[in-house]
């Protein structure tokens, strides 16, 4: 696993940052405009098909990890400064670059709720195409997690707005907290010590399990081999499929991943990969985020899935992995009111 300590570092203080209020001039804003995934990119035409552009693109655009087809990170499109009106202003993600020789203050600066609200949105300021190709390659990843958990918080905000409150007690029973649930998810199947919640249409199911399983005594407990071990294991368990015999498994065609993060105080490892249903021909991408519990003796595991064959995924597991960020310890959400 590679492990890069100062992306971590400013990955989680973005993620913190994310959690700030800007008092009461956001009751005073418009809602945003915009399709959620889309990042509108104010930038000179000259810049966006040069050096600068191709980086943005390289970045932002990049292929979403573990997706069967080809979805971008984000959808990008590009306004010019001159034709930045008030319509555009008032779009949910923007990343705007100021190249004038005259600037005296340059970087890069992180704003929400400019002129409308929930808004993220980024600035680079330079003197001329090179350093601001300089400040932004030396940010990009804070720029992308900054966009990803701004779209993150506009989910669990209309989750919260619209919570299945039945499903805290359930979650609570297993892992101690709870997740906030929008309508449309209901309890499938519970046990001691796995739950699992789904949102069922006819063509997408978005899916959120909760489990906790003792602390292994040796090894690595957040190696990749121990995590999907133990995934394979409580899915053969708990997840079977439609025909006798046929059960949810990690799929082998790609390695998962993991790496190290941290969220509002809570230190997790985030594992992405495929599943896949053994003895049939169903599968599709999952996230997982795996953490001790606070006495330490248990791994409390909140892992999202999706099964969309015939459309894109890339918003649907944004959506369902958002839940899992909306996680809070019994009596948390008391403690800070």
């Amino acid at each position: 696993m590679k492990y890069v300590s100062r992306l971590m570092v400013l990955v989680a203080c973005v993620l913190s940052l994310m959690g700030c209020k800007q008092g009461n001039k956001k009751n005073l804003l418009p809602n945003v405009s915009g399709k959620a995934g889309e990042v509108l990119v104010i930038i000179e035409r000259e810049q966006w098909e040069g050096n600068l552009g191709v980086a943005i693109r390289e970045e932002l655009a990049q292929d979403t990890p573990y997706l069967a087809q080809r979805e971008p990170l984000f959808s990008l499109s590009n306004v010019p400064p001159g034709s930045f009106n008030t319509m555009f202003k008032m779009h949910r993600n923007l990343l705007m670059i100021d190249i004038n020789p005259q600037n005296q203050t340059n970087g890069v600066q992180y704003k929400n709720n400019l002129w409308a609200q929930p808004q993220a949105c980024v600035q680079i300021h330079a003197v001329d195409a090179d350093q601001a190709l300089a400040f932004f390659l030396e940010s990009a990843p804070v720029i992308s997690e900054f966009f990803e958990q701004s779209e993150r918080d506009r989910i669990i905000a209309n989750a919260k707005l619209y919570e299945e409150s039945a499903l805290r007690e359930p979650v609570c029973k297993v892992a101690g907290g709870y997740i906030h649930f929008p309508s449309g998810y209901r309890c499938r199947k519970m046990t001691d010590d796995f739950v699992w919640i789904a949102d069922e249409k006819q063509y997408v199911q978005q899916y959120v399990m909760v489990y906790r399983y003792p602390v292994p005594a040796n090894g690595d407990v957040f190696s990749v081999d121990n995590i999907i071990d133990t995934r394979n294991r409580v899915m053969r368990d708990n997840v079977p499929g439609m025909f006798e015999g046929s059960y949810m498994t990690t799929s082998v065609a790609e390695e998962p991943t993991t790496r190290s993060l941290r969220y509002k105080g809570r230190n997790f490892m985030e594992t992405r990969g495929f599943w896949e249903v053994h003895g049939d021909f169903m599968g599709g991408p999952f996230v997982s985020h795996s953490f001790y519990s606070p006495d330490g003796k248990d791994i409390i595991v909140l892992e999202a899935f999706v099964f969309a064959p015939r459309y894109d995924k890339r918003q649907y597991l944004r959506q369902v992995e958002a839940l899992l960020y909306s996680f809070e310890w019994e009596g948390e959400e008391k403690d800070e009111k």
